[in-house]
């Protein structure tokens, strides 16, 4: 992309290129949705934490899930032993999904749900609640992060080869576009390359790259550009240093504006906007001195708002010890509201602009996350670039020199390397009781004797027909899902049509 003139580069709030803000009134209008992240144990617990968060002002649902759920294990799959609802909550099939949002109205609420390699299905779920609820799937909003090619590059939780998952994500795109506009197919993540140990400029250039790759196997599907666009979303990280995230989420708006228009000719200035969600940094939470991590998360919150973004989560203090407590968590949440109602940062667009630093800042990042995007156009894209382990180890090394420089004390961070408390008392942690596993396992088990079984093979083998043939896959597994096939059945049906993914592995 060629380069351009400083007022082109800068524009007006709500104008092309969106530097300053993707509307031009921005938080004086509405503030951000507070979308604090949760999910652990069972999905009664969880839908007992959402209710809590709700109740106390937030504005909108973000779903966790536990690893056997993002992987495609039922509960009972001895592959799930000792993690079920560890690191979110354990979803098997519809009936949990059914609990999970028990007395929450999704034609009321966005719900943003970080699921990758089974985000169909858990979004088939989805749907399925919402018509049992009466609210056509026209109506229902929210997010999906189906975000594969992140979990090649630093995340993990991948199941299906980058072929395979790239069709099952064209097929949301194809799917949500006819039957779910509301909803947000794709939240393209930078938030796990950064916490892998990437830079400010890699997590964007990384970012982009795999978004160009989604959006040119929409386009080799057949799909216009102005027709899925409008429902890709991103999701960043913000760190601890203040200006430079500032300038990031600055210089991010411009370049998905550039690659859009001048790249992939979208006409619709919706198609052109970057809305993203933050989540503030989890590395950068310390276990010793918790309570510094309040002020960890206010520093990075800032950064968030400042940057504009559309969405936030505010990560609680004992996040580096454990599942968030209660308490925690809603400490987190008064903080984005103090932010939002209190420091007065919601009363002006863009407050930095124009400032000589941030500007020079914003326009060096973008400088750099071209460069990177050259690099990796050349050597075939995204995918290319991770097949070649390019982007993976370009992580590995980033995050080998910053642990360097915390390891000799050029970094400081406090508590840790410097003015470190030797007696301090270690925080309370909170558990997930080992008996909701053996009550998943036995609630999965009455499923499966209740339901009609006939209905669910009839289903699974017209998806794995389906998987054999070219056409759009979610049809198949939105009536499984319906039948109460579980995740674990429908993933394997996928595997058996699919193969699995053997990484790279690069040193």
């Amino acid at each position: 992309m060629a380069g351009w003139d400083a007022d082109a580069r800068l524009g007006a709030p709500g104008q092309y290129p969106f530097t300053r803000g993707i509307y031009a009134e921005m938080y004086r209008a509405r503030p951000w949705t507070m979308r604090q992240y949760a999910g652990f144990g069972s999905a009664d617990e969880t839908n007992k934490r959402f209710r809590y968060l709700l109740a106390n002002g937030q504005t909108g649902l973000s779903t966790a899930f536990d690893l056997p759920t993002q992987m495609g294990y039922d509960s009972d799959d001895p592959m799930a032993l000792g993690e079920v609802g560890k690191t979110g909550v354990a979803i098997d099939s519809l009936d949990d999904m059914e609990r999970l949002f028990d007395g929450i109205d999704l034609s009321r609420v966005s719900t943003s749900m970080t699921i990758n390699s089974t985000a169909s299905i858990l979004l088939a779920m989805y749907r399925a609640v919402g018509l049992r609820q009466g609210v056509d799937p026209e109506k229902l909003s929210g997010t999906i992060q189906n975000d594969i090619l992140k979990e090649y590059e630093a995340r993990n939780t991948y199941i299906f080869p980058p072929a395979a998952s790239m069709r099952i994500i064209t097929d949301i795109f194809e799917f949500c576009a006819r039957e779910m506009p509301r909803f947000n197919t794709i939240s393209i993540s930078g938030y796990h390359i950064r916490e892998a140990g990437a830079t400010a400029v890699q997590e964007l250039a990384f970012t982009f790259a795999n978004a160009i790759e989604y959006v040119q196997a929409a386009q080799r599907r057949g799909l216009d550009v102005d027709d899925f666009a409008p429902q890709l979303s991103f999701f960043f990280v913000a760190q601890m240093n203040l200006f430079e995230e500032i300038a990031k989420f600055r210089a991010a708006r411009r370049l998905w504006a550039r690659i859009m228009s001048e790249r992939f000719g979208a006409k619709s200035p919706k198609s052109l906007t970057l809305r993203f969600h933050v989540q503030t940094a989890g590395s950068s939470l310390t276990q010793k001195q918790p309570d510094n991590n309040i002020v960890r998360t206010t520093i990075e919150a800032l950064a968030a708002a400042l940057g504009g973004c559309q969405s936030l989560h505010t990560n609680s203090k004992d996040e580096a010890i454990s599942l968030p407590s209660e308490a925690a968590a809603l400490t987190a949440l008064r903080t984005q509201q103090i932010i939002a109602f209190e420091s007065g940062v919601t009363n002006v667009v863009d407050p930095f602009g124009g400032s000589y630093y941030i500007e020079s800042l914003t326009d060096r990042t973008e400088a750099q996350v071209l460069e990177y995007l050259d690099r990796i156009e050349k050597l075939g894209g995204a995918i290319a670039a991770v097949e070649a382990g390019f982007i993976q180890k370009e992580i590995q090394d980033a995050a080998y020199r910053f642990h360097q420089e915390v390891e000799s004390g050029h970094r400081v961070v406090v508590g840790v390397n410097q003015f470190v408390e030797e007696d301090a008392e270690p925080a309370s942690a909170q558990r997930v009781d080992p008996a909701i596993e053996t009550a998943q396992k036995e609630r999965l088990i009455k499923l499966k004797a209740s339901r009609n079984q006939t209905r669910v093979d009839e289903a699974l083998a017209a998806l794995s027909e389906a998987a054999s043939l070219d056409g759009n896959l979610m049809p198949h597994i939105a009536s499984a899902v319906e039948a109460y096939a579980t995740v674990g059945e429908i993933s394997n049906c996928l595997r058996r049509a699919f193969g699995k993914y053997r990484p790279v592995v690069t040193v």
